[in-house]
């Protein structure tokens, strides 16, 4: 599968699945700070039921593999994520479609968060997981997969980085502060990269062979039934010179059927010769 090693990212549009995910994920976003104001203890509350907690989810709290990617309160982590699905998610989403992102989107957050689980009870990573940094590294990882040494403009960095630098840069940077701090946000962050990895390789281009393959049938069962057609058109003509007609008083020089005349038609009634 050809990839594209030229590729950098403009101002997009705002459009699509990226801006279902960002509409829906800020007024998430702002109901939890609304609540976090009016009331803080409910808005704990909904952190605590909808963050990351591995031992929740232990006891049968399922729903928070999927519902950590949409609650957050960090000003600053919220406003980077959604860039990120802005402008890196709109690339990806011109490659992939609308449908394949919504699918990398859900994937990364739901195996981040899984995979987070598992190495928390294995004894890596403390503490709640918030937020979809794991979908933003999944984005990055799948447009680093699909334009391999693309330039990206960093904010606030005037200078064209290749985006595989940025992926090693992020890595590192996520790995150090997991050494550190040994939090669980780290380990999903990490994850999803893995995730983005994992849906390119395994789910989205298998989805894409696939695609191929179904457009290839499509292709030769339509031609199947040109030749099909042909035959019957070539059998009609050995009849009609058989019984000593002119074949070509019944079909036009491309093998349609001409239309009767008039007379014919004004029989037939308004709806006239379909051929």
């Amino acid at each position: 599968m050809r990839r594209n090693t030229s590729s950098s990212i403009g101002f997009p549009r705002f459009t699509g699945a990226v801006r279902t995910v960002i509409l829906v994920s800020t007024a998430i976003y702002i109901a939890i700070v609304v609540l976090w104001a009016v009331r803080q203890p409910w808005g704990s509350a909904v952190l605590a039921v909808g963050g990351l907690s591995p031992e929740a989810v232990r006891h049968g709290w399922v729903w928070q593999l999927l519902t950590y990617g949409f609650v957050e309160l960090d000003p600053r982590n919220f406003l980077f994520t959604m860039l990120g699905v802005f402008f890196l998610g709109s690339a990806v989403q011109e490659r992939v479609g609308p449908r394949a992102f919504l699918n990398l989107y859900f994937t990364s957050i739901i195996g981040a968060g899984l995979l987070g689980c598992l190495l928390a009870w294995a004894g890596f990573g403390v503490g709640p997981a918030l937020g979809a940094g794991s979908a933003v590294n999944a984005i990055l990882m799948v447009f680093f997969l699909l334009n391999r040494d693309a330039p990206i403009m960093l904010l606030f960095v005037p200078i064209p980085i290749p985006v595989k630098y940025i992926v090693i840069f992020t890595a590192a940077v996520e790995a150090v502060y997991l050494l550190l701090t040994h939090a669980l946000f780290f380990v999903v962050l990490l994850s999803g990269l893995v995730m983005g990895f994992l849906w390119y390789r395994f789910l989205w281009r298998r989805a894409s062979v696939s695609t191929i393959v179904n457009n290839r049938l499509t292709d030769v069962r339509n031609a199947y039934y040109r030749w099909k057609r042909e035959r019957a058109k070539k059998k009609f003509q050995v009849y009609m010179r058989k019984h000593e007609q002119d074949p070509k008083q019944y079909f036009d020089e491309y093998g349609n059927f001409k239309p009767p005349d008039e007379k014919d038609k004004k029989d037939r009634g308004q709806g006239g010769w379909v051929n």
